[in-house]
């Protein structure tokens, strides 16, 4: 995918990153001693071995994430791994990618998550929440791209509206920066 606010242009190019064993990835994230371990990055889903390392992570670490732009099928994401799905806004550039099919097999650790780069963003997010995703049992979160929506302006609407969401910001962005990679 090539969202607009993509943070993550560096694992763009196919040989970026290293090559790892699926028994290598587990067992250094195994010596980490975290009880919570994210799958992310571009898009997880579409590395072939993905749902195998996602079983494998479950079978050593308390809390599996996966955070998925929502494109590809997640019907095969073993049922303890909690979802995240990225639902691709018009200010994306990548609306049509959304797989609609992947909402019915959320379940209540599950969360969807809406990148607003706008407040055209916001009328549409706010729609799909009060239309379609009201009945869902999972969490919405609402987060300000990066440098193109204000983060004030989002938790203005969202209070105005009494929209039920969570508002979302990119925290290692606020800490270390917005060009910090790695953290």
């Amino acid at each position: 995918m090539r969202c607009t606010y993509c943070d993550t242009l560096q694992a763009i190019p196919f040989d970026s990153g290293m090559a790892m064993s699926l028994d290598s990835i587990v067992e250094q994230v195994a010596t980490l001693s975290n009880p919570l371990v994210l799958v992310t990055g571009g898009e997880p889903l579409a590395q072939k071995s993905c749902i195998f390392l996602l079983q494998r992570l479950c079978d050593v670490i308390p809390m599996v994430q996966l955070e998925t732009s929502g494109a590809l099928d997640t019907s095969w994401v073993p049922k303890q791994v909690r979802k995240i799905i990225d639902v691709k806004t018009p200010g994306s550039g990548e609306v049509k990618r959304n797989r609609w099919a992947n909402l019915e097999n959320l379940q209540p650790h599950d969360e969807i998550k809406f990148v607003l780069t706008s407040r055209d963003d916001y009328e549409w997010s706010r729609h799909l929440v009060q239309t379609r995703l009201q009945h869902l049992p999972t969490i919405c979160l609402f987060s300000p791209s990066w440098g193109k929506l204000d983060t004030a302006d989002l938790c203005t609407w969202i209070l105005e509206d009494h929209l039920p969401v969570r508002l979302q910001i990119q925290m290692h962005k606020v800490i270390w920066g917005a060009d910090k990679q790695g953290v």
